[in-house]
């Protein structure tokens, strides 16, 4: 009791305090309200991993009942994945706010929202009562709004915020909905009763009801085809913050979904086929996106959605191993959602802290205005490097431990389900090997334009490596992706706990060791050790070789051109443009291009544009459609005064009439009865 209390007094006590304070002073403060939030929380979290969960009730009101603040296995994961992203976030975010140093009221709002958003983050992991839940996902979804708008003056950037806040109160609105109808049933706002729910009623009952909490989840994580407002807001924010966003913002709507599945006992079987092609459609569709982009936040934020993607095809596997009772396809699907779900904030973190690196040295975000920012920043180069190799599923790294789960569940689970299942299984298999190889490409044009070559504009001023304390928290990062990498049996053994929640054992009798696949990973870490260790020696000889031989700097070869310029170089676009030729009939690629002409031709360009088909479909072409009708009423607006005062006396006229007409129609229908 006295931790929550000290927790309440620190966010209290920050928010209070940092309107009154200097720039820099202010960020010391988020600092030190972060990393004490970050330790209260984190004690219930490992004590919850080890197996000693939470469960304290506050009396509440007449309105709420008892709050019930329960932190199990599954909270506690989340919980240390938010805070670690949190912590490495402000440590970047206050050297990146030295830019903005003379913003001094935004920079109290920035990080009061900072603080809020981390605080009801772990709230909405701690709370099982649906009304105060609401409310701290309120605080977390206005808070984030001021986060993604801190450039407010900045047209685009409104825009994606008013995009990210309507569709976030769409998500409420369901998640709202959801409870209320569980209310409405039990007489009780405990999540327990959406348990004695779905247990009292059908399973279609219970399937509706968990597709509602569904639709809400899958709005904040960014599902296709909820995934809309996510490349707009991810560029729009501050890199720390497009960090702490795809990192642990949208992965509160996973932890919404496992909640649901834990709790909603219902045909889990076609929750897993549901949850199954909505992720493999997520994975597919962003990947897909994200190599068009030429913009490298919003090409980062399409591999978010492929990431969540990604996650789901875990959640959804485990769902089916729950329908089929199939403990291997549980213990798989779901361990490897949940790793995926720490592994990518790692990695996603450590790449848009990488963009903002790269933004703030040379000022510029489009892709093809880069080239040779290698050698100018090695630091910023190396980390997302390495940050793009794990996000592609290549070991040594994180991304591949946790991708290899699923992959094992998925061949695993062909020998115990039906023909349906096992097809299902297949091509989920397939999915998943496309998405990666998508993402190996769209890495390799991202790291190679940006950081190899030669510039391919003239930096106004020539970028430089960024101070430590970014680098500081981004090598943090990698220390945590190389040891996942490189140790994953100590990892799994975390995941016994949030694992035994969905199996029929419990998370302390829940033993990786009985299963086959532990072998194969324990021996994939000790390649991953031999093959750092080789990489140093090779290294280690290089430099004793070359270290006494004088350096030479000459022009990258230039297959024989005598003047070569940066347009001889692969762009964005050119480096990928067979796939936009297949491509092509699937998005909407607009292409801006001007033509040779004349026998002195003048200079010509082209410039290709893509747009989200589903985004047209499901949000411009509607919008589009009611301004159009909208503007079919303009003539009412005609400025004459005697017009305004006939509309005044209608609409009062119209209030009268309509409880007269309901009336009579009710006296004739009294008479009607009697005759």
């Amino acid at each position: 009791m006295g931790l929550l209390i000290t927790f309440i007094a620190v966010v209290v006590v920050a928010i209070v305090n940092i309107p009154y304070v200097g720039a820099k002073a202010k960020g010391t403060i988020a600092v030190i309200a972060v990393l004490l939030i970050a330790t209260i929380s984190s004690i219930f979290a490992i004590n919850a991993l080890c197996g000693n969960s939470f469960n304290y009730s506050f009396p509440g009101s007449f309105v709420t009942g008892e709050i019930p603040i329960r932190i199990d296995a599954l909270s506690g994961w989340f919980i240390l994945t938010i805070n670690f992203t949190f912590i490495t976030g402000v440590i970047y975010g206050i050297s990146y706010m030295k830019a903005y140093h003379t913003q001094t009221s935004n920079l109290s709002v920035h990080w009061i929202c900072y603080i809020l958003v981390h605080s009801a983050l772990i709230s909405i992991c701690a709370l099982q009562n649906s009304i105060v839940f609401l409310v701290a996902w309120e605080i977390m979804a206005l808070s984030s709004f001021f986060l993604v708008i801190f450039e407010h003056y900045k047209t685009e950037t409104l825009y994606a915020g008013i995009n990210f806040l309507i569709q976030s109160h769409i998500s409420i609105l369901f998640l709202t909905l959801g409870f209320i109808w569980v209310a409405s049933r039990t007489n009780s706002y405990d999540f327990l009763a959406i348990r004695t729910f779905s247990t009292q009623f059908s399973l279609l009952t219970s399937l509706a009801l968990f597709l509602c909490f569904f639709t809400g989840f899958a709005i904040k994580s960014g599902f296709v085809p909820f995934h809309t407002w996510l490349p707009h807001a991810h560029p729009a924010a501050p890199s720390h913050i497009s960090g702490v966003m795809s990192g642990v913002i949208i992965k509160i709507g996973i932890y919404g979904i496992l909640r649901m599945v834990l709790l909603i006992k219902s045909d889990y079987t076609i929750m897993g086929y549901i949850i199954l092609v909505t992720s493999l459609l997520s994975g597919i569709y962003g990947v897909m996106l994200a190599i068009l982009q030429h913009n490298l936040k919003k090409l980062l934020a399409y591999h978010s959605i492929e990431n969540i993607g990604i996650i789901g095809i875990g959640i959804g596997v485990g769902c089916i191993g729950l329908g089929g009772e199939n403990q291997i396809l549980i213990i798989l699907g779901f361990g490897g959602a949940l790793l995926h779900t720490l592994n990518h904030s790692l990695f996603k973190s450590l790449l848009f802290y990488g963009a903002g690196n790269v933004y703030q040295s040379t000022h510029h975000i489009n892709i093809d205005q880069m080239g040779g920012v290698a050698k100018r920043m090695p630091h910023t180069a190396f980390l997302f490097l390495i940050a793009s190799l794990a996000i592609c599923g290549l070991p040594p790294f994180n991304g591949f431990i946790s991708e290899f789960f699923i992959y094992s569940g998925m061949f695993k689970g062909m020998n115990g389900t039906d023909l349906s299942g096992t097809l299902f299984l297949v091509l989920s298999v397939f999915g998943l090997t496309l998405i990666g190889g998508l993402a190996l490409l769209c890495f390799t044009k991202a790291f190679g334009i940006i950081f190899l070559g030669n510039p391919r504009v003239n930096f106004t001023h020539l970028p430089h490596e960024s101070e430590r304390g970014k680098l500081t928290p981004m090598y943090a990062i990698l220390v945590v992706i190389l040891i996942i990498g490189v140790f994953p049996q100590y990892v799994m053994q975390l995941l016994r706990e949030p694992i035994g929640l969905y199996t029929k054992y419990p998370g302390n009798q829940l033993s990786f060791m009985q299963f086959p696949f532990t072998e194969t990973i324990v021996s994939i870490g000790y390649g991953a050790i031999g093959f750092l260790m080789l990489l140093g020696l090779i290294f280690a000889l290089r430099k004793a070789i070359t270290s006494h031989r004088p350096e030479t700097v000459g022009a990258t070869w230039n297959c024989a051109y005598i003047a070569p310029t940066a347009k001889l170089q692969y762009t964005a676009s050119s480096f990928v443009r067979s796939y936009i030729k297949l491509a092509e009939p699937l998005f909407s690629i607009y292409k801006h291009k001007k033509e040779m002409e004349g026998i002195f031709p003048q200079k010509s360009s082209l410039q290709t544009h893509s747009d989200d088909k589903i985004e047209e479909w499901l949000i411009t072409f509607p919008i589009v459609q009611v301004k159009h009708f909208f503007n079919r009423l303009t003539f009412l607006q005609n400025g004459n005064p005697q017009m305004y005062v006939l509309y005044g006396l209608l609409f009062i006229s119209l209030v009268l009439l309509i409880p007269m007409i309901y009336e009579s129609i009710h006296l004739v229908i009294h008479f009607l009865n009697h005759l």
